[in-house]
């Protein structure tokens, strides 16, 4: 890799260093069946980060591994009739305990996902399945977690304080040092006309009562005095997250969605994406993803999967 792309990568360059320090987490990887899935899980499993177990058709992976020049020979093979059996049956290892980590091939995530949440074989915990994107903004000096823009539509107060909690485990699991949670909104004050102000205002006083806990939190903020100090400054807002902020939670699907895709393709930022709240980590990658960005997933989920054994500053509940 080049120097100017290794400083354009280095927060997720030190993610992957940082899972490699620990052992490869065995990991399902439902319906494997395209070049991209297949490359993916052979570059993971060459650093050492994941031990993959291949869920799906094997005449159809050992296709995929041959169109792209893949080895696989030492990855094991659970044979699945299509993709929903391939979904089904990679839950199944995490049921069993025989997979820390699932992963994402070239099935639907709906597909995927809906083997999690089943009520019959599912992996659900008490807690609400939420999504993660970390996204490595050039120019920005660390990472930032945005909180939820893939999974939860329209998420209700109770929701939110489970999807807060989720980004804040998430964070102390990749060792950063402190996590910092802005409460995303359109202004900084509490307008009774704006619910996710008011939402905001009330997730911070569940933190005050420890019904949130191993993070700051601060909200309603707007983006600028959220990531920006100069921001925070101009308007006069003095707290520890205001223009600090590493974890962003925005009020609903559709304004998160649009700001990691904003970062994506205006900033050059890249999204590496994880899914909490289930029983274990959960790897969503897309097909445009770079090496890198698949491999940053990966070291996140490796990351959890350590935090979850309660050797991590906190385990992931």
């Amino acid at each position: 890799m080049d120097t100017d792309s290794s400083r354009r990568h280095e927060k997720y360059q030190r993610l992957v260093q940082a899972a490699q320090e620990l052992p490869p987490v065995a990991t399902a990887v439902a319906h494997p069946c395209d070049r991209a899935s297949i490359e993916g899980v052979v570059e993971a499993a060459k650093l050492r980060l994941l031990a993959p177990i291949l869920v799906g058709p094997p005449a159809k992976i050992r296709e995929a591994a041959k169109r792209s020049g893949a080895g696989i020979s030492e990855f094991p093979i659970i044979e699945a009739e299509h993709s929903h059996d391939s979904a089904a049956k990679a839950v199944r290892l995490v049921r069993e305990g025989k997979a820390e980590a699932l992963m994402k091939g070239s099935l639907h995530t709906d597909e995927l996902m809906g083997a999690v949440v089943a009520k019959d074989g599912g992996i659900r915990t008490a807690r609400r399945i939420s999504h993660c994107f970390i996204m490595d903004v050039p120019g920005h000096p660390e990472a930032l977690v945005i909180t939820d823009a893939a999974v939860n539509i329209a998420p209700s107060l109770e929701d939110k304080a489970d999807i807060v909690q989720n980004a804040i485990d998430l964070v102390r699991a990749m060792r950063f040092a402190e996590p910092r949670v802005a409460i995303l909104s359109a202004m900084e004050t509490v307008n009774p006309k704006v619910p996710s102000t008011v939402e905001a205002a009330a997730l911070c006083k569940m933190a005050d009562r420890g019904q949130i806990t191993g993070g700051l939190l601060d909200g309603p903020l707007a983006l600028d005095n959220a990531i920006s100090a100069e921001a925070a400054t101009i308007k006069q807002i003095a707290s520890p997250v205001a223009g600090r902020a590493n974890i962003l939670v925005v009020p609903d699907l559709e304004a998160g969605n649009m700001l990691a895709k904003s970062l994506s393709f205006l900033a050059g930022a890249d999204a590496a994406g994880i899914v909490l709240g289930a029983k274990v980590p959960i790897i969503l990658t897309s097909r445009a993803d770079s090496v890198i960005t698949r491999l940053a997933s990966c070291a996140v989920a490796v990351l959890v999967a350590e935090a979850r054994r309660g050797n991590a500053t906190a385990a992931i509940r």
